[in-house]
């Protein structure tokens, strides 16, 4: 079991900067790749990106160059610029272990554990 909590959530005006951290705790092994994810009212849950402990990144081409994962060891972070009403959402983060297929990240299932979220607004 992997217990999950995120911090760091709030509201900003649009073109301003949030971070969010997700501390990781219980069962490593099913920690190696944490993610973060984000849903708005009335749609789906989507992925924001995802790192596993050797570093390796994605990122979802919504948030490409304006956001940036990081890691250190068990906690993940999440640093959002350039943030516009359309980051409005529920962030939450996620983490599963091996085997984990990277052509699959962005799908909510590839994840066995989940946080309990974190709301960002982001007003015009």
């Amino acid at each position: 079991q992997v217990q999950l909590v995120e911090s760091g959530g709030g509201s900003v005006q649009a073109g301003g900067s949030l971070s969010l951290s997700c501390a990781a705790s219980g069962d490593t092994e099913s920690s190696y790749y944490m993610g973060w994810f984000r849903q708005a009212p009335g749609k789906e849950r989507e992925g924001v990106g995802v790192m596993n402990t050797a570093g390796r990144t994605a990122y979802a081409d919504s948030v490409r160059g304006r956001f940036t994962i990081s890691r250190d060891k068990h906690i993940l972070y999440l640093r959002m610029n350039s943030l516009n009403p359309e980051d409005t959402a529920m962030y939450y983060c996620a983490a599963t272990g091996s085997p984990f297929d990277w052509r699959r990240w962005q799908t909510p299932g590839t994840f066995n554990y989940w946080g309990q979220g974190t709301q960002v607004s982001v007003s015009s």
